[in-house]
């Protein structure tokens, strides 16, 4: 096996010592508590505070545009008359976050994580607007963002057994698709006040991330880089400077050398995931695979 098909960072339980480093909280950690703050900080205000309101997102947000951060905050906000809502959702990331976050980055997993909030929310919104639910009503949790999750845990380990109930023993890719029909059954009859339609969108977007090998990340910076290869398309005049010549690459003959790009690309999979890497560093960490194997022999 290569350094190119390692697995290079194990689920991560713990408190400390998150996928960015010693000493620091992983992702899935710092929502955690980020949730359960909110929660308690709403549950002091009492129910006659306006907080969990300002959070929570409206139905009618089309006609209030300004509010648009609501877009973000409900998936931070959950029902404040059981405990339960907050505690089956954190549980579930606690479960199957830390898997994704070790394959796709602490920084990544942050982004993934809001995104499949805020496209979950626009789903929700969607639904409003065809009817499924009143424009009075209000929505609440992170379930959304919590499916996504499952979602590419789901296509990313399909045979992984799981417990159903925390009994009955089931294959990963049999739960999903009983919680995907179950949101469907939902969503069509309206037989409670759960966000089908957030939910359903929440897992579209995760298969289609996991599906597609999506970094939201490398999407952001795209703009930057189309910049950047515009800029690299010029006339060039003859009383200007020729243009120099570009780097050659370093030579990786070196042990020392390939030490040193082997930790670069190393602390680059600990920070974006295994996804980030390019095509050379790659092969890099293939020679410095086959290299290991031959001293061995």
């Amino acid at each position: 096996m290569g350094f190119a098909d390692r697995r290079y960072a194990p689920p991560n339980r713990s408190w400390r010592g998150g996928s960015a480093g010693p000493g620091d909280w992983s992702a899935v950690t710092t929502i955690i508590v980020a949730n359960c703050a909110v929660w308690v900080a709403c549950l002091l205000a009492g129910n006659d505070s306006p907080l969990g309101g300002w959070l929570a997102m409206r139905g009618d947000l089309a006609s209030h545009p300004l509010e648009a951060w609501r877009l973000l905050t409900y998936g931070f906000a959950h029902d404040m008359t059981s405990p339960w809502h907050l505690f089956l959702n954190m549980l579930t990331l606690w479960f199957f976050g830390p898997e994704v976050e070790a394959r796709i980055g602490r920084n990544e997993f942050f982004r993934f994580w809001l995104t499949a909030i805020v496209l979950a929310g626009l789903a929700w919104l969607a639904s409003v607007q065809f009817g499924r639910v009143g424009q009075a009503g209000l929505l609440v949790g992170a379930s959304g963002a919590v499916t996504a999750t499952l979602a590419v845990f789901i296509w990313n380990n399909p045979h992984q057994e799981l417990l159903l109930w925390g009994i009955l023993p089931i294959p990963a890719w049999a739960l999903g698709i009983l919680y995907f029909f179950s949101d469907i059954s939902g969503a069509v009859e309206r037989r409670d006040n759960v966000a089908h339609i957030a939910h359903i969108g929440g897992a579209v977007f995760g298969l289609l991330y996991a599906w597609r090998g999506w970094n939201i990340g490398d999407l952001l910076e795209a703009p930057a880089q189309l910049l950047q290869a515009r800029q690299r398309f010029r006339i060039f005049r003859p009383e200007e400077d020729p243009p120099r010549p570009p780097s050659r690459p370093v030579s990786l003959e070196d042990d020392e050398t390939l030490r040193d790009a082997v930790d670069k690309i190393l602390e680059k999979i600990s920070r974006s995931g295994e996804a980030s890497l390019t095509p050379q560093e790659r092969d890099t960490l293939t020679l410095a695979s086959r290299r290991l194997k031959e001293r061995l022999r």
